[in-house]
């Protein structure tokens, strides 16, 4: 036993303390977060139902997440649509030869779940990095300490505007991106397997309650991106090191949320519609 002891030590009480008031801390300290970010969140509605922001301020960020951001996602859902239906075709012809539903099943994936979610996931990079980043160079240059002496609120004169731009914009980058998906799928259907064009565009599978799930997923990702990326956008400190930690952290945070909130409304819309 004492040799046994000696190999392999047990963790005296001081080690357990430490480890316990280690995830404590941590624990606490994400609780807070999750506090200070409900409220940016619980503000920035007030702030939106009070009233339209700056007309200058709200198109300049339209223009910044809507017209910039289109050929991006156009790309990347071109490539997902090729990239899926091509997929999609190989395994379906292993289990049977007919294809004549590849079409109706993958606009029916498009537009429940894939061309929602991957825009999100593809603008909280470019889109909820630039917001943290330009957000949280305005603190450490000490630009909101100054809108704070003003009497101005950071959360309505730096979220709202860009709340408002992305929830407004954001269904509309879908689904000319879900378009561009269609129509490369459709290609590499005909390409690769032969499949007619007009077989191929089938809506016999898309019903009302897939158009919710995905109306109710557009209008939550839009959400939650830009005032995720702004809290972290205040939050930063620390100089240029700073900015750069908060612009990763919104990333990461707002990709995180897309996915949680994909398998809340998913789960939702599975108990409702089936």
């Amino acid at each position: 036993m004492t040799i046994l002891n000696e190999l392999h030590p047990r963790p005296n009480a001081s080690t357990r303390s430490r480890v316990a008031a280690a995830l404590g801390h941590f624990a606490l300290d994400q609780l807070q977060q999750v506090t200070d970010l409900y409220r940016v969140f619980r503000l920035t509605l007030h702030y939106a139902a009070r009233g339209a922001p700056n007309r200058q301020a709200y198109m300049c960020q339209m223009y910044e997440i809507g017209n910039r951001s289109l050929a991006f996602l156009a790309v990347v859902m071109g490539f997902i649509g090729m990239i899926s239906v091509y997929q999609g075709g190989l395994q379906t012809q292993r289990v049977v030869p007919d294809l004549s539903l590849l079409g109706a099943t993958f606009l029916q994936l498009l537009v429940r779940d894939l061309a929602a979610s991957i825009c999100a996931l593809m603008l909280a990079t470019r889109v909820g990095a630039g917001i943290a980043a330009e957000i949280g160079s305005m603190v450490v240059t000490e630009q909101v300490d100054a809108l704070r002496m003003c009497a101005t609120d950071p959360i309505d004169y730096l979220i709202r505007p860009r709340f408002l731009a992305c929830l407004s914009i954001f269904g509309a980058l879908t689904v000319i991106a879900a378009g561009v998906a269609f129509l490369t799928g459709m290609w590499t259907a005909y390409a690769f397997f032969g499949l007619n064009p007009r077989t191929f565009a089938n809506v016999s599978l898309v019903s009302a309650g897939d158009l919710t799930i995905g109306l109710c997923k557009c209008l939550a990702y839009g959400a939650a991106i830009p005032v995720i990326s702004g809290y972290c956008g205040l939050t930063a400190f620390g100089g240029s090191e700073g900015v750069g930690a908060a612009t990763t952290r919104a990333v990461v945070s707002s990709s995180l949320a897309v996915i949680v909130l994909n398998f809340v409304i998913s789960g939702a819309g599975y108990l409702v519609f089936g």
